[in-house]
């Protein structure tokens, strides 16, 4: 099956309004750039976003935030973003703050079919507040819920028109889990192949996962900070 889009703007057509979405990314590196500015120009609202992050102002989800179009987020860190700080204190997004681990553990369990499980990260925090605690082996473990979306935005490396995906070094991040806990999987990737031209062994998404791919164009590739130093002799 060829799930190849013509666009980014055709990939996400349908996302309509208040949709839960997950997007891959850590910070700036391996974020679904081209499809985030298509998501943009389309102008939903109430959006339900799931994210490590928030980017930062001015770009990635930034730009959907300055747009309006985020109801409320669940990440691990949004310390980027002064934006999404004046409206969390205003009191028109909601914000739910989990742990980097435990975010990353509560998708990976939407994908995998787990409702729950139980985890030590939290435990006497405001984190463990409303939710169920009980004790292992002498240990408090505090029950998360799985998480899943209605649509994944993600980004690869390669992937081919059958969607399998290769990512490269650390822009792989949260981009595999997030494929498997979605209804809906559209990638964006920088190079477009034919089947069988990836190495089988370098797959991490397999295209099961995968609804629609479409090649991205553009990239900025931004970094959060960049630090240098002199070099002496």
């Amino acid at each position: 099956m060829n799930k190849v889009f013509p666009s980014c703007e055709a990939a996400v057509a349908d996302i309509s309004d208040g949709s839960i979405i997950m997007l891959g990314g850590f910070g700036l590196c391996g974020i679904p750039e081209n499809l985030i500015a298509a998501l943009v120009a389309r102008g939903v609202r109430n959006l339900r976003t799931i994210s490590n992050n928030m980017g930062v102002d001015g770009f990635g989800m930034g730009l959907m935030l300055e747009a309006g179009m985020i109801a409320s987020h669940t990440g691990s860190y949004v310390g980027e973003n002064k934006l999404l700080e004046e409206k969390v204190i205003a009191g028109t997004l909601d914000l739910t703050l989990v742990p980097q681990g435990t975010l990353a553990e509560r998708i990976r369990a939407g994908g995998a079919g787990i409702p729950a499980f139980y985890t030590p990260a939290g435990v006497g925090t405001v984190v463990a507040e409303g939710k169920e605690v009980r004790e292992f082996d002498g240990r408090s473990y505090i029950m998360e819920r799985a998480l899943k979306a209605d649509y994944a935005l993600i980004k690869a490396w390669r992937g081919d028109r059958l969607g399998n995906l290769v990512y490269r070094k650390t822009a792989r991040n949260f981009n595999p889990m997030m494929a498997a806990a979605a209804r809906c999987t559209i990638a964006e990737v920088e190079e477009l192949v034919e089947p069988g031209e990836l190495d089988a062994n370098q797959v991490v998404t397999p295209g099961i996962y995968v609804h629609r791919i479409v090649l991205g164009t553009k990239y900025e590739k931004r970094i959060e900070r960049r630090t240098t130093r002199g070099v002496t002799a």
